[in-house]
């Protein structure tokens, strides 16, 4: 017969666990001790609202106190403080959450879960993890409540008695162990404040200098002059509605939070009552780096209470690329706060934020289309990967994926098929391609701009979802209309060059053909097989990971129109492979860099050229 049992945990055992494996940060302590007492004050306010509490008008604050002598850091709060039961209730009892009880039992009178923070009852045992010894002083804001002092040094054992506070609420007073000295520095404090508590709700005072948080504070008149500044924003932006914020404003809070003074593009802000409780603010960056993505920075938050950087299940990888900020509530926690459980209620935030996101690009593209396009080269990578990653994503902003063209405007993919009809070419490298866009430029013909290394991917990936779609770069193919219509060259007399220049090269695999291009002055131009190009270029991207074969097909296309080919065949049988190997060199030249060894030979039969046109001109 089965019977029932209770698990127990021995606190000797897991204390040693805490201080180890609890947050995967130390410095995380500081947060939870902060965000601790924010939820005291909470409490007092919530309290005082619904008439069980009367402490007056006093504003909600947290002071926190390093002293290096003694080895000490505090954190104070003049929240709703805690009498002996209750410490022996919520702190002895590990995982018991007073924030919970709290919830509970005034749940049918105010909505007391709104702007609590902690639920799971570890946050106070993260102090352990930088300690040899924990002090608590607190007092009750209950009327004849009495001064409680508690202390343990990690073990299962602690001592309570009566304390000395005068005010009500606590004072956590760390004694900072020898393997975190670090905590007791004013800098590094001062650096986790900023990560950690930037944006609590109440206003946090830093005091790197002795100060007894205890007592009740007198100040003379000298004092009271002196304005303290806390080291917080207690009413981050991202607060306030759409329609009451200025740019100047969002682009100070930019710079607040990123410590980045190229201002952002453009931004969306998110400001979401139902289904789900969601304020943000996400920017577009500028991407100082062309060629490579600079990743972005999306901070979580949780009532103003920082939680993690770019957690991907709640903020899709492709708007890492993105700046800012999301507070949300609702979001369902793990005890550490730094992972959120995978459940169909962060789906649906993910999916709301995506679709945010795509609506505010389409506006901008039909409200200002040329500001658009100003933007463009730093949002294109940001919505190629999109779409790449995210077919849905790609249904919604497919419509305003722009394409620069040869002449530097910018065209949609429907426009751009509308305007030329066929296979799309397109340029990866202005400079190496310059020959190849003459012939186009000079035939009327047009190609696009992919010069992002994200394009080989993203164009493979249009070929796929858009039918009858073919991408080829500009120097993989001749296209018709480069080519004249008049006679043919003799095939005998093309099979007779195209061997010459085989042997001349060396190369008995290279494929040699010859075509009639409108174009009289080039000699010859090389062109490399697309699909091979594609398959090779993928393969070095990922360091061998794909099937290729050790160079991708070329093809040297011999012009039968240009005079120098023409003439090729009546030269004297010792200056035909030199001139052939020059032309093979102009074509590759222009087709690529070449190689130091190449380059090196190159010049030495640019020499040699030079000495026959010197000296035939002197026979002459």
């Amino acid at each position: 017969m089965a019977r029932e049992g209770q698990i127990k945990v021995q606190s000797e055992k897991i204390f040693p666990i805490i201080k180890k494996w609890l947050y995967s940060d130390k410095d995380i302590f500081l947060r939870e001790l902060v965000s601790n007492a924010s939820d005291a004050i909470k409490k007092l306010e919530r309290l005082n609202a619904i008439g069980e509490a009367d402490t007056g008008e006093e504003k909600g604050r947290i002071e926190i106190q390093i002293d290096p002598e003694a080895k000490t850091l505090s954190v104070s709060d003049n929240g709703i403080g805690m009498t002996e039961d209750e410490v022996e209730k919520y702190i002895t009892q590990i995982a018991f959450s007073g924030a919970e009880d709290f919830i509970e039992k005034y749940k049918d009178k105010t909505d007391a879960e709104a702007g609590i923070i902690g639920h799971f009852g570890l946050g106070f045992y993260s102090a352990f993890m930088v300690s040899d010894s924990v002090e608590i002083d607190t007092l009750s804001y209950q009327p004849g409540a009495k001064p409680v002092h508690w202390v343990s040094d990690g073990s299962d054992t602690y001592e309570i008695g009566e304390g000395a506070r005068e005010c009500h609420g606590t004072t956590i007073t760390l004694h900072i162990g020898e393997d975190s000295k670090e905590f007791l520095e004013e800098f590094r404090l001062r650096e986790m404040l900023h990560k950690y508590c930037h944006f609590m709700p109440y206003e946090i005072y830093f005091y790197p200098k002795k100060k007894d948080l205890s007592q009740k504070e007198e100040k003379s008149g000298e004092e009271s002059k002196t304005e303290e500044k806390p080291v917080n924003n207690t009413q981050p932006l991202w607060l306030k509605k759409p329609k009451d914020c200025t740019k100047e404003e969002y682009e100070s809070f930019y710079r607040e939070v990123f410590m980045d003074f190229n201002p952002p593009l453009f931004w969306i802000h998110l400001n979401v009552d139902y289904p789900f409780n969601l304020k943000g603010i996400l920017y577009f960056p500028q991407q100082s780096n062309k060629l490579q993505v600079m990743p972005g920075e999306i901070k979580l938050y949780n009532n103003q209470v920082y939680i993690a950087d770019n957690i991907k299940e709640v903020v899709p990888e492709y708007l890492m690329l993105l700046k800012g900020v999301i507070d949300c509530p609702d979001l369902p926690l793990n005890v550490s706060r730094s992972f959120l459980q995978n459940d169909g209620d962060v789906q649906k935030i993910s999916r709301h934020i995506t679709k945010k996101v795509s609506d505010k690009l389409h506006s901008v593209f039909e409200e200002d289309r040329a500001s658009f396009e100003g933007y463009w080269e730093d949002i294109a990578p940001f919505i190629k990967f999109g779409c790449i990653k995210d077919e849905k994503f790609y249904d919604r902003v497919k419509d305003i994926v722009l394409f620069k063209t040869l002449n530097h405007d910018y065209r949609t993919l429907e426009e751009y098929r509308k305007e030329n009809e066929g296979q799309i070419f397109y340029v990866t490298d202005e400079n190496v391609q310059a020959q190849y866009i003459r012939l186009f430029q000079e035939n009327g013909m047009n190609a696009v701009l992919l010069t992002h290394a994200i394009d080989s991917h993203f164009i493979s990936f249009l070929e796929y979802k858009e039918s009858g779609l073919k991408f080829a770069r500009i120097d993989s193919d001749l296209s018709d209309s480069m080519k004249t219509d008049g006679e043919k060259p003799d095939e005998e007399a093309v099979k007779a060059l195209c061997e010459q220049f085989k042997a001349a090269v060396g190369k008995e695999d290279l494929d040699v053909q010859a075509e009639n291009l409108k174009s009289k002055e080039t000699p010859a131009i090389i062109l490399v097989s697309e699909y091979e190009r594609r398959l090779n270029d993928m393969s070095a991207m990922y360091g061998g990971m794909f099937p290729a074969g050790a160079q991708a097909k070329t093809t040297l296309v011999l012009n039968a129109q240009n005079d120098i080919v023409q003439k090729i065949t009546s030269l004297p049988e010792e200056q035909k492979p030199l001139v052939c190997k020059y032309v093979y060199d102009l074509a590759m030249l222009s087709n690529q860099r070449l190689s130091a060894d190449e380059l090196s030979e190159f010049m030495k039969r640019s020499s040699e050229l030079l000495k026959l046109a010197v000296f035939s001109q002197r026979a002459e």
